[in-house]
């Protein structure tokens, strides 16, 4: 979160924070992002969270819907930090920050 952060001050954006660990999330702001990007992709499985799970708490995450309701309960399996600019989400910090405008 760090490097996204001092990433978007360094370039003067604008954001506004969501700590969604702290205030939660709402079933329909995930949905949101599902509608934009396919489900699995915001499940954090390099995070301690997941691997805390049992094999049966991973092999029952097959839908959106189960998807929405483990990440509610352990937001801390949200893949961290989404950003959410003109239509489009940014996973993860990574690369294709450089090209925020």
């Amino acid at each position: 979160m760090k490097k996204a952060f001092d990433f978007l001050d360094g370039k003067g954006l604008n954001y506004d924070f969501h700590d969604y660990k702290k205030v939660g999330i709402s079933e329909e702001k995930i949905q949101e992002w599902f509608n934009i990007s396919p489900w699995e992709k915001f499940i954090n499985k390099q995070g301690l969270t997941w691997k805390k799970l049992s094999d049966e708490e991973k092999a029952a995450i097959t839908t959106p819907a189960s998807a929405i309701k483990l990440m509610i309960e352990k937001t801390s399996l949200i893949k961290r930090p989404i950003l959410e600019l003109k239509g489009k989400l940014y996973l993860g910090f990574d690369d294709s920050w450089t090209t925020l405008k």
